[in-house]
């Protein structure tokens, strides 16, 4: 298989007091590497429902996620933990930087967790920050840079474990349009040379026609627009 990423049959249902709400209904989605593909929805039709099973962060109730051809359905948790880590990244409309470190540290420490040196963490940590054009800013907490610097960094730290996808929720709802625009401009390179399956979730109509197609949710399955 060679997509970074396929939902087959996804199927998900919450238990309310009300009784079961149906959310996914058969969801099929491929993405190939160096794909970006928009998820526009309304709210409650399943988007954020959607990216959580991709992301492997929520287990579908029938149906299978594979990432990089394997089913992480059949994995043990320590397993899908791994990939989660390693293969996938995340990036939401609000950065989630730690406000303690600094910029530098931030795309330090998930390289760290998994296992890579310090040293050699801070060079590919600066080499990411330098493509954003961020690296006079590396020393800088969080607080002392401006909003779409935060995503840039929040970006970059997504990436830092050269993941093979990347999820991202709103990725510059919570930016001014202009700065949205130039971050999202950057985004799209970076998926590009790096040759990310990347889904995108948002409200924008003029971000989603910037990518490689569109897709919604209707009646709980993934269909084109």
């Amino acid at each position: 298989m060679s997509n970074p990423l396929v939902l087959r049959d996804v199927r998900r249902t919450y238990r309310t007091e009300a009784g079961e709400l149906p959310v996914l209904r058969g969801a099929d989605l491929a993405l190939r590497g160096g794909e970006i593909a928009a998820l526009v929805a309304p709210s409650g039709a399943g988007k954020s429902t959607l990216l959580h099973l991709a992301g492997l962060l929520e287990m579908p109730d029938g149906g299978s996620v594979f990432v990089d051809g394997v089913d992480a359905g059949a994995l043990p948790d320590a397993a899908r933990t791994a990939i989660r880590r390693d293969m996938i990244g995340f990036v939401y409309q609000f950065h989630h930087l730690l406000g303690e470190f600094t910029a530098l540290e931030n795309v330090v420490l998930p390289q760290m967790i998994a296992g890579k040196s310090r040293k050699a963490a801070a060079e590919r940590a600066m080499s990411l920050l330098s493509s954003f054009g961020l690296a006079p800013r590396s020393g800088h907490l969080p607080g002392k840079l401006s909003g779409g610097e935060q995503q840039r960094v929040a970006i970059a730290r997504a990436l830092a474990n050269a993941p093979q996808v990347l999820l991202a929720d709103e990725p510059t709802g919570n930016l001014d349009v202009d700065t949205a625009g130039v971050v999202f401009e950057e985004l799209l390179a970076t998926v590009r040379r790096e040759k990310l399956a990347a889904l995108i979730a948002t409200h924008n109509p003029d971000l989603a026609a910037r990518m490689d197609r569109t897709v919604t949710l209707r009646e709980g399955k993934v269909v084109a627009l």
